[in-house]
């Protein structure tokens, strides 16, 4: 299929993974042996904070009151809009059962895990949106506990924002405490807290490495690596908006990569001479970020129509997806691989990133091929019961025994040969595997 890349990348988000995996197994393995002194040790070292790690409810109570009313007004929006998307969701799901033959009937049920660690992030920028996104679907799945943890900034300990919106969100405890040693810390259960049976939110590559390792002992919400954006943009695209949303999501780091897919090359043209002075414009930090991401990982492709298009973004499988062309349905019944799928100019990612009520923890690096992002199932077991009459195991007695026979499983087979004979005393049954 032809493809014409006007400008092409010359990293990928995996070029420059560091060599991290050592050096968080080391972390992982002191913490558990040492517990919370070696995890407090740790953030020292890292955090480079010395201050109380579990928070208490006086300190949580003082950093809320730090937060504007008003920004507390658009966290409590952000929150109900989350909250009811979860609701929704949860419905979705419910406990069932049906009577496989007469007298044998099996279901399903659904548990929440009962403990869940979320993770924060603090460092480069304050993700209040993490934690209304992380903490609010662990409380309507119904966990038991939510532990909150978020690294804390030197003299001054986790954004006064980020507490408010775990707290009012139904974060249970909330850990002044970052990186490796903030994933230990929930998993290996320190400072009093129950063991977490799932660790979800983003996080950079140590965050995302403990996850890996540590996963099996506990559930995760998925292995992220750096955000990724792709837009879909036709003749009608507005330049200026196409140019504004790839800039935005740039500056989420160095390592982010941005795409651009159009049939279009009038556009494509116009959106790459528009993005370096938008980046310009930027604070120095977003600008150097966004700077680059654009240089080194951003792509601008120009494919013959649109199904060339929605093909090649089905291959990159986006973390975040706009379409910002006609005929918006089509693509909404034609697009196959994306965490999060944003249909026309009158959305953009950062809406999902901030308050429209869908998670923005979202796979990334071409993993929505086979996944989604978190959601209120993340928490929620589907486990499945059955029970049966005497009379309603018969038939499925029968072929359990002549199916384990063939397998070479005898002793499964004489499990259900002790129940016909102890049911149905004199009565002969053929379970034997031959013709």
């Amino acid at each position: 299929m032809t493809r014409e890349y006007l400008k092409k990348a010359t990293l990928t988000a995996t070029s420059d993974a560091s060599e991290v995996h050592e050096t968080v197994k080391n972390i992982l393995s002191d913490i558990e042996a040492g517990g919370d002194a070696k995890a407090k040790e740790y953030a020292v070292k890292f955090d480079r904070f010395e201050g109380n790690v579990l928070m208490t409810k006086a300190e949580i109570d003082a950093a809320c009151a730090l937060v504007p009313e008003k920004l507390k007004a658009d966290i409590r929006f952000a929150h109900d809009n989350v909250r009811r998307f979860a609701e929704l969701q949860k419905g979705t799901v419910t406990d069932v059962e049906m009577e496989i033959v007469p007298g044998f009937v099996a279901g399903q049920k659904i548990i929440p895990v009962d403990a869940a660690g979320c993770y924060v992030p603090g460092g480069r920028y304050s993700h209040i949106a993490s934690a209304i996104m992380t903490v609010t679907t662990a409380s309507v799945a119904g966990c038991g506990h939510i532990t909150v943890c978020s690294p804390p900034r030197p003299g001054v300990g986790v954004a006064p924002a980020i507490v408010y919106a775990a707290h009012i969100c139904g974060a249970h405890n909330i850990l002044a405490m970052g990186g490796v040693q903030g994933v230990a810390a929930m998993t290996y259960g320190l400072f009093g807290l129950p063991k977490a049976n799932i660790l979800v939110g983003p996080g950079n590559q140590f965050v995302a490495e403990a996850k890996r390792i540590l996963f099996g002992r506990v559930g995760i919400d998925m292995i992220a690596g750096p955000t990724d954006s792709l837009i879909l943009a036709d003749k009608d695209a507005d330049a200026h908006v196409v140019a504004i949303d790839l800039v935005s999501q740039a500056e989420h780091g160095y390592n982010s990569p941005v795409w651009l897919v159009t049939d279009d090359r009038t556009l494509a043209e116009k959106v790459m001479q528009m993005v370096p002075s938008l980046i310009d414009d930027l604070p120095e930090l977003n600008r150097e970020n966004a700077f680059a991401a654009w240089r080194d990982y951003a792509e601008v492709i120009v494919c013959k129509d649109r199904e060339g298009m929605a093909a090649c973004s089905d291959e990159y499988a986006p973390e975040h997806l706009t379409v910002q062309a006609n005929d918006l349905d089509w693509w909404l019944d034609r697009l196959t691989c994306y965490g999060s799928l944003f249909l026309g100019e009158e959305t953009t990612v950062s809406y999902g990133d901030k308050a429209t009520g869908t998670n923005h923890v979202l796979p990334t690096s071409g993993a929505a091929s086979y996944t989604g992002g978190l959601s209120v199932h993340k928490y929620m077991k589907i486990v499945t019961w059955q029970r049966a009459t005497r009379e309603g195991s018969k038939g499925v007695a029968e072929a359990t025994a002549r199916i384990s026979r063939l397998e070479g499983m005898e002793g499964h087979a004489r499990a259900a040969d002790v129940r016909l004979a102890k049911y149905f005393p004199g009565e002969n049954f053929d379970l034997t595997a031959d013709e």
